[in-house]
C-alpha cells in the first residue's frame, strides 16, 4: 500500500508540496522571526489594549505586545510613552483643555465595547477597519459583514492550492497562492481572493466568466485548505500560511461561514470537539492542518478532513524547531442545524447549534493500527449507497518519505464512523499527491464512477513531476481504468488544482504547473466525463435540478450532485457491462472483502425511463441496510426498495405457503366426499333396518317374488353378478311374474335377497361399494388414503 523512500535528514522536509527546502533557522534568523514582526491588518479574537497616548508629543503609540504602530509617521519606538520637553506657557489654558477633552471623547469612543467597562458582555471581535455585529440568538455577537475592501483580481498567470466548493450552480474559488506576472517567482503568493464562476450559463474555457467578490478582512490568507459547503453557506477550514515572507497563526483558530444569502462573513472561534463514536473524550480545541483531503456532502450536512499535516504555518502557538508532524484522524463537522446521531450529545435526535459541531476520529478500525499510514495531499470522494449513510474513499497522498499505492484503498464507513480496506482491479495509477477527483452516478445508480486527473511525485525530492492523465475507478467493481485521451487539447501536467462535477464535466481550475512553464492563462478546463474528451466550451444543461442530480434520482436525498445528464462511458461498459444509463453486470469487487459496507451493502438502484415513458433500465439492488430511501420524480422514475438477486427467504417462504393452501383444499375436498359417503352409509343401513322390519312378503326394492319358469331366470338375470346377463328386457318380464302370482294358484315366494350390485351390473363399481355393504361405516383417514374410491361411491347415489 505504500511506497518508501530513502530515509532523509532530520533538517529537511516539505514546506509545501510544490517544493523541497531546508528550513534550518539560523539565530539572527530566528530572532528577526520573534522580535518584533511586522504588523499586520488581520482579524483577532482579542480586542486591542492602548495605553494611554501622549498628545504633548504629537504621537500615538500602540504598545501591544512591545509592537510599534508602524503606521503612525514620525513616532520613535523610544518615544511611545513620553511627552516632549515642551514650556507649559507655549500653549494657552483654553486650549490645552480642549485638547484633553477631545482625546477623552476619542478613547471613551475605542474603549465602549471594551470587557473593562462593557455593561452588556460584549466582546468586540472584528477587523480595524470597522465591524457591523448582528446578535446570534445565543447572545453572542460575531461579525455578520466585515469592512468591504477591493474586489478580488480575476485575472491573475498562476493559481493553486486554492480552495474550492460548488453551490446551485455557482463554483466559489477561495485563496491559496497566485502569481500576477510570469517573473513574479514564489513571493508574496499567498492571498485571499474570493471569486465565483457561473456554471448555469455556457462559456469558452478561454473566456471563463469569473467575478470577483470583495476581499474579507478577517479570513486569513491561506492554501491548501478546505471549503465545505451547506446549501446556504460556506465554511473555511484549515490551511497554511505563506512561508516567504514568513507569517504564522497570530490566534486559535476560527471557523469562517460565508452566508451565501447576504454575502458576509461569520466567525466561528474556538471551537472543540464533542465526544462520539470512533472520537477523543472531546472538549478538545480544534486546530489548524493543511494539505489534508476534504469532503463535502451536504445532503447529511457534514463535512470531513482526513490526515495532513501540522506545523508553525499552519497552527497556533507551534514553534519552528518542532518539526513537521502527519496526521492519521479525520475532523468531522455537522453543519448547523443539521443532526449527528454519532456524537453523543447529539444522539436522541437534536441538530447541531449555530457554531455546528465537532467530532475527531481516531479509533475508527483499522485506522487505530499501526499498519494505517499517516499521509497528505490526499483526496477523499464520497459515494452513496453500500451503508445507511454511504461511504468515503481515501484516494493517493503520502508524506516526505511514504506514499501510498493506490492498489489498496482505504474506505470509511459513514455510518459506522469505521475504515475498512478494498483491493482494486486492473491496471492501477503511479503513486501521487495533489490530484483532484469527483464522482458521477449512472442514471440506474448501478456504478458510481470516479474521475482523478492529475497530481506529482515528489520522488526524488526537489525534482518533482505532475501528470496529465485522467484514471476513473469504477464501484462497485473497484477496477481502474485509464481515459484514452491521446490527440486531445489536454491542460498542461498539474497538481494543486481543484474539480467539480456539474452538468456531467468535471470543470478544473488552476493548478502547479511547474517552473518550466511561465503562465497557465486563464487556468480553467473542461472535461467530457461522459465521452471522455476535453473540450473547449461549458456546456450549461437545463431542466436539472437545485442539486444537479440524475433525473431518476431526484426524489432521493442521496443521488449524487453533479452528474446530470451522465451517461456510462463506452470504456467503463466494457468493463463492467450494462449500457450508457446503467444496468452494470458486474455488481461487486473482484476481491470480495469479508466484512465491511462493500461485503454486506449494495448501491442505491434507480428505474429509468426513457422519454416515451418506457422503462430503459430497471435493476432490483438497492442498498443494504437501508442505504437512503428512493422513489420516483414526476412519474418518469422510481427506485425499488427490494434487495438485489435471488430473494432465498421469499422463495422459500412462497413454496412453503402454496404447499399449504393445497393441502388445506385437499383435506377440504376431503372432508366434502367424507360427509357426502357417511351420509350415504347411515342411509343405507336405514333402508337395511326397514326393509328386515317388514317381513318376506313386503314388496321393497330389496324383495322379489319367484315366480315360475322363465320369469323366475328373467328376474334373477336381471340381478345376476354375471357379466353374461344384460340389464335390459328383464323388467317387464319380472313384473309380469309378479301379477301372475298375485293372481294364480302358485303362491310360492323367493326369500328376499339383498342386492349386490348396483343396477347396470357393472363389475368396477362393486368395489365401490364394498364399504356400504360390509357394514363398516366409513372414516376420514380412508378417504384422505383413498379418495377416489369414495368418490365413485358418492358418485352412484
Amino acid at each position: 500500500m505504500e511506497q518508501t523512500e530513502g530515509s532523509e535528514s532530520t533538517d529537511q522536509r516539505r514546506l509545501s508540496y510544490f517544493k523541497e527546502m531546508d528550513i534550518a533557522i539560523s539565530p539572527t534568523e530566528l530572532h528577526l522571526t520573534v522580535n518584533r514582526p511586522q504588523r499586520r491588518v488581520r482579524f483577532r479574537s482579542q480586542p486591542d489594549m492602548f495605553d494611554v497616548p501622549s498628545i504633548d508629543g504629537g504621537c500615538v503609540c500602540d504598545n501591544e505586545e512591545g509592537m510599534a504602530d508602524k503606521g503612525m509617521v514620525g513616532c520613535a519606538e523610544s518615544s511611545c510613552g513620553t511627552s516632549a520637553s515642551v514650556s507649559r506657557n507655549t500653549y494657552p489654558t483654553w486650549l490645552r483643555i480642549l485638547s484633553y477633552t477631545l482625546v477623552f471623547g476619542v478613547l471613551l469612543t475605542l474603549l465602549h465595547n471594551s470587557p473593562l467597562i462593557a455593561t452588556n458582555g460584549e466582546v468586540p471581535i472584528g477587523a480595524e477597519g470597522g465591524v457591523i455585529r448582528a446578535p446570534r440568538k445565543d447572545g453572542f455577537i460575531v461579525e455578520a459583514a466585515l469592512a468591504k475592501r477591493a474586489n478580488s483580481p480575476t485575472d491573475v498567470c498562476t493559481r493553486w492550492a486554492h480552495q474550492s466548493a460548488l453551490v446551485n450552480g455557482t463554483l466559489y474559488i477561495y485563496g491559496g497562492q497566485a502569481t500576477q506576472h510570469s517573473q513574479q517567482g514564489n513571493d508574496n503568493t499567498w492571498n485571499n481572493d474570493f471569486l465565483t464562476l457561473d456554471l448555469t450559463k455556457s462559456w469558452n474555457t478561454g473566456t471563463p466568466t469569473f467575478s470577483g467578490l470583495p476581499q474579507p478582512s478577517g479570513p486569513p490568507a491561506v492554501s491548501l485548505g478546505f471549503l465545505w459547503n451547506s446549501f446556504d453557506s460556506l465554511f473555511l477550514y484549515g490551511g497554511e500560511y505563506s512561508s516567504t515572507p514568513t507569517e504564522t497563526p497570530t490566534a486559535p483558530f476560527s471557523l469562517w461561514e460565508y452566508a451565501i444569502a447576504s454575502s458576509s462573513w461569520i466567525q466561528h472561534s474556538n471551537p472543540t470537539t464533542s465526544s462520539g463514536t470512533n472520537s477523543d473524550t472531546g472538549n478538545q480545541a480544534v486546530q489548524d492542518v493543511a494539505e489534508g483531503a476534504g469532503v463535502t456532502v451536504p445532503e447529511l450536512g457534514r463535512g470531513w478532513y482526513f490526515g495532513g499535516h501540522q506545523d508553525p504555518y499552519t497552527t497556533y502557538g507551534w514553534v519552528q524547531w518542532i518539526p513537521r508532524i502527519y496526521v492519521k484522524s479525520m475532523i468531522e463537522f455537522t453543519f448547523p442545524g443539521f443532526a449527528n446521531k454519532d456524537i453523543q450529545s447529539m444522539s436522541s435526535g437534536q441538530t447541531a447549534g449555530s457554531d455546528g459541531a465537532w467530532r475527531n476520529i481516531t479509533q475508527g478500525g483499522i485506522q487505530s493500527g499501526d499498519g494505517f499510514p499517516e499521509r497528505a495531499d490526499g483526496v477523499l470522494v464520497y459515494v452513496p449507497g453500500y451503508g445507511p449513510e454511504g461511504i468515503l474513499l481515501g484516494l493517493a497522498g503520502g508524506t516526505n518519505a511514504t506514499f501510498d499505492q493506490m492498489n489498496v484503498i482505504d474506505v470509511f464507513d459513514i455510518a459506522t464512523s469505521t475504515w475498512y480496506t478494498q483491493a482494486t482491479n486492473g491496471t492501477q495509477p503511479s503513486y501521487r499527491v495533489d490530484p483532484c477527483a469527483v464522482a458521477f452516478s449512472a442514471a440506474d445508480g448501478s456504478s458510481t464512477n470516479v474521475y482523478m486527473y492529475g497530481g506529482q511525485n515528489l520522488i526524488p525530492a526537489g525534482e518533482q513531476v505532475q501528470y496529465d492523465d485522467v484514471w476513473i475507478l469504477t464501484v462497485p467493481a473497484f477496477t481502474w481504468i485509464k481515459a484514452d485521451t491521446t490527440g486531445q487539447g489536454t491542460p498542461g501536467p498539474r497538481a494543486g488544482h481543484t474539480c467539480n462535477a456539474w452538468n456531467a464535466q468535471m470543470v478544473v481550475v488552476g493548478g502547479y504547473v511547474g517552473p518550466n512553464q511561465s503562465c497557465d492563462y486563464p487556468g480553467t478546463y473542461v472535461f467530457d466525463a461522459s465521452e471522455l474528451k476535453w473540450v473547449n466550451e461549458f456546456t450549461a444543461l437545463t431542466g436539472q435540478d437545485a442539486e444537479d442530480q440524475q433525473a431518476s434520482q431526484t426524489q432521493n436525498i442521496t443521488g449524487l450532485i453533479g452528474s446530470y445528464g451522465y451517461q456510462v462511458p463506452a470504456a467503463v461498459q466494457a468493463v463492467i457491462g450494462g449500457q450508457a444509463s446503467g444496468g452494470a453486470t458486474v455488481t461487486a469487487p473482484a476481491n470480495m472483502p469479508s466484512s465491511g459496507p462493500l461485503a454486506t451493502g449494495k448501491p442505491i438502484i434507480y428505474t429509468v425511463a426513457g422519454s416515451n415513458g418506457a422503462t430503459v433500465t430497471e435493476t432490483a439492488t438497492p442498498a443494504n441496510g437501508g442505504g437512503g430511501t428512493s422513489g420516483g420524480g414526476g412519474g418518469t422514475s422510481s427506485s425499488s426498495n427490494t434487495k438485489g438477486g435471488p430473494n432465498i427467504a421469499a422463495i422459500v417462504a412462497g413454496v412453503v405457503a402454496g404447499v399449504l393452501f393445497i393441502v388445506c383444499l385437499y383435506l377440504g375436498f376431503c372432508a366434502w366426499v367424507y360427509r357426502r359417503q357417511l351420509q350415504l352409509y347411515k342411509n343405507h343401513v336405514a333402508m337395511s333396518q326397514r326393509a328386515a322390519a317388514a317381513g318376506p312378503n313386503e314388496k321393497t326394492g330389496f324383495m322379489f317374488h319367484r315366480g315360475s319358469g322363465e320369469n323366475s331366470s328373467s328376474a334373477r338375470g336381471k340381478y345376476s353378478t354375471d357379466a353374461s346377463s344384460g340389464p335390459s328386457g328383464t323388467r317387464s318380464s319380472a313384473i309380469n311374474s309378479n301379477s301372475h302370482n298375485s293372481n294364480g294358484n302358485n303362491s310360492d315366494t323367493v326369500p328376499p335377497m339383498p342386492i349386490t350390485a348396483p343396477v347396470g351390473g357393472n363389475s368396477t363399481a362393486n368395489s365401490s361399494t364394498e364399504d356400504l355393504m360390509t357394514g363398516q361405516e366409513p372414516s376420514f383417514v380412508g378417504v384422505l388414503l383413498n379418495p377416489r374410491r369414495s368418490l365413485r361411491v358418492i358418485n352412484r347415489d
